[in-house]
């Protein structure tokens, strides 16, 4: 009998787990994968449109005590009657809210980004650990590491789906319906809006690159939290001092990021904080663009030398790599195609989710 997986995830934000999430609903698996959500929203309704099984729990906040009974008396009953193999938590905060509901269980949590010993959720997480540790990349399993030394995280990897679309014609009505030339050089970063993301140090590259040279920078993300939406109105500051207003698009949340980046020509995320993995790199590479970005984090794991360019998070560095490619369409395309033959090879879910469940299988084991 295949064994069962239960996710437990928030589902109020969508990034890079919620992409893990939903790639893992659509790809074929040996194992059964089912998942329990704190709040209805874009995830859920992601995961049932790809058949997957969604319990909803009910919203929880750690703030307001009393909100967490019905959603703990929920998932015990989901845990009674469906009795998974494995409960494998996205997050500190998730293994937490859910702790009473969670005893006797086999636990594991899924380290999806740097461990931080001054965060008390993960402090508290390494009092009291759970059975097994996964992780996406070697960087987050070397801090769960140093946070717990008595586990050995498995590092099960990410599959990340290719949803670029390969029909001719997609790239010229992209830059079409956005008033692009073809002989414009189009750098895209695409992320939620937070300050980690590398967002203002990319538009201080901006400002160092020559006016003579065509180029267009597109930003696409949308604002999820009143955080972001002050971080945002920031940013939309910076560009305007620099006088970058022509060039620089904030996009806002896109519901067609594939087509996007069939629309670019980089893909530059120059993080000031490390990814725990970077999806968006892969996602860049199926697209053929050449990917810079800075030298931390995930993102060593992902981009070498052949597919794009890791550099110090300087606006110098960056902008040094952007000069040259923007005007070396021969070196863009070199980059891109390599990159899209590393991204086949490594990430495509055919290989990713069967390393991802060999590690759960592990997990239930261990």
């Amino acid at each position: 009998m295949a064994g069962r997986v239960l996710h437990l995830a928030a589902g109020n934000l969508y990034g890079g787990v919620e992409t893990f999430l939903v790639t893992l609903a659509r790809a074929p698996r040996r194992l059964k994968h089912r998942f329990a959500l704190f709040f209805e929203g874009r995830l859920a309704s992601e995961l049932r449109e790809a058949g997957a099984d969604v319990e909803v729990l009910g919203p929880a906040r750690l703030g307001r005590p009393w909100t967490l009974i019905g959603p703990q008396l929920r998932l015990n009953r989901l845990l009674t009657t469906w009795r998974p193999d494995l409960v494998l938590t996205h997050s500190t905060w998730l293994k937490l809210v859910a702790a009473p509901a969670l005893l006797g269980q086999r636990q594991a949590l899924f380290v999806h980004g740097q461990m931080d010993p001054r965060n008390p959720l993960d402090r508290l997480m390494a009092r009291f650990p759970p059975r097994a540790l996964l992780a996406n990349s070697a960087f987050t399993a070397a801090s769960a590491s140093a946070l717990v030394p008595r586990l050995t995280p498995l590092v099960a990897g990410c599959p990340v789906e290719d949803r670029i679309p390969k029909e001719p014609g997609v790239r010229q009505a992209v830059r079409q319906e956005l008033g692009v030339s073809e002989g414009t050089t189009v750098i895209l970063q695409v992320s939620r809006m937070e300050p980690g993301k590398g967002h203002a140090l990319l538009v201080e590259a901006l400002a160092r690159l020559g006016r003579d040279a065509a180029w267009e920078c597109w930003l696409a993300g949308g604002v999820q939290r009143p955080e972001e939406q002050s971080y945002l109105e920031r940013l939309r500051a910076q560009v305007a001092e620099y006088g970058l207003t022509e060039r620089v698009r904030f996009l806002g949340q896109r519901p067609d990021l594939p087509r996007l980046f069939t629309g670019a020509d980089v893909f530059c995320h120059p993080n000031v904080v490390p990814e725990g993995f970077g999806i968006v790199f892969v996602e860049a590479m199926y697209a053929g663009l050449p990917v810079l970005t800075t030298d931390m984090g995930g993102a060593r794991e992902i981009v070498d030398e052949t597919c794009g360019a890791r550099v110090q998070p300087r606006a110098d560095a960056v902008a040094e790599v952007l000069a040259r490619w923007v005007t070396d369409s021969g070196a863009r395309q070199a980059l891109g195609r390599a990159g899209r033959q590393r991204a086949e090879g490594l990430y495509l879910p055919s290989i990713g989710v069967s390393r991802l469940e060999d590690a759960l299988e592990r997990a239930m084991r261990d």
